[in-house]
């Protein structure tokens, strides 16, 4: 299967990007060293309103659902085909400068990916 792994980092803060292909739709997961299933979100282009939706599930207690949001909805309207984003970013006795550096990064990485697959780079291949 074609992967597609990024990653950034910052003092203590570091975000990984893995991104495949399910079919002709895409999955994306954003992680650091604590993955974990924070928050899942759809994004849809719907041709006919010429526009791009998404929406959340966040497990009780996370707050890993308006960065999935954002990217999902970010994804599904430049590429124009559906997108899960998996969120799971945790960092023990955060600072709000790193809550805003994990968003940075997540957004960062997601702009590398939109323009691999505009550029329609293959991505790695995984052998197992």
């Amino acid at each position: 299967m074609k992967q597609y792994r990024i990653s950034r980092s910052q003092g203590r803060v570091s975000t990984e990007l893995l991104a495949y292909y399910l079919g002709s739709d895409l999955i994306v997961c954003l992680y650091n060293e604590n993955a974990h299933l924070g928050a899942v979100a759809v994004g849809e282009y719907d041709y006919e309103e010429d526009r791009a939706s998404s929406s959340v599930i966040t497990r009780c207690g996370h707050r890993d659902d308006e960065i999935a949001k954002r990217q999902a909805h970010a994804i599904a309207k430049k590429t124009k085909i559906p997108v899960c984003v998996i969120c799971g970013l945790h960092l023990d006795n955060i600072a709000l400068t790193e809550i805003k550096e994990f968003v940075s990064q997540a957004d960062s990485l997601v702009e590398e990916l939109l323009g691999l697959l505009a550029e329609g780079k293959p991505g790695i291949m995984d052998l197992s």
